[in-house]
């Protein structure tokens, strides 16, 4: 019987390990379990997304409020075109909101950061956001400063 007992008790430890690790690597990775519920979508065009991903976060004043969940190119305009979802409790999102590709830390993560304007009326489901600033690209930096190097 104390033999049953200890074969449960391990049996139970180990399947509360594997939740545990599960539980880890959706936190780890920024993924979850529940739908698209609670959402709403947003775009926006840029020149250069300069290695922007899906799955990449969109912040508001450095808190998430959203992820990246397509990046292509717009066959209208040959922009790249960023698609957005945004939590639906950040209902205050104003027409002139500034959308630009920042990087994090020394790995150069790239991820999308919103600033609010100060118009009345408010993004909603659909819209696109009309002011960005596109990535920053250091080899474009570098090639630019030999150029002007070059010249004197």
């Amino acid at each position: 019987m104390a033999k049953r007992w200890l074969e449960i008790s391990v049996g139970a430890l180990l399947v509360a390990g594997v939740v545990a690790l599960l539980a880890l690597a959706l936190q780890v990775s920024g993924s979850h379990l529940n739908g698209a519920d609670g959402h709403y979508r947003l775009s926006a065009l840029f020149d250069n997304t300069a290695g922007l991903s899906t799955k990449a976060r969109v912040t508001l004043s450095g808190v998430t409020v959203g992820e990246v969940i397509a990046v292509s190119i717009d066959s209208q305009t040959l922009m790249a075109k960023v698609d957005m979802h945004i939590d639906s409790q950040v209902d205050y999102l104003t027409l002139d909101t500034n959308a630009s590709i920042l990087t994090a830390g020394l790995l150069g993560e790239k991820y999308v950061g919103l600033s609010v304007g100060a118009e009345e009326e408010m993004l909603v489901d659909g819209d696109v956001i009309e002011d960005t600033q596109s990535a920053l690209v250091l080899e474009e930096l570098i090639g630019q400063v030999l150029l002007d190097l070059g010249k004197n």
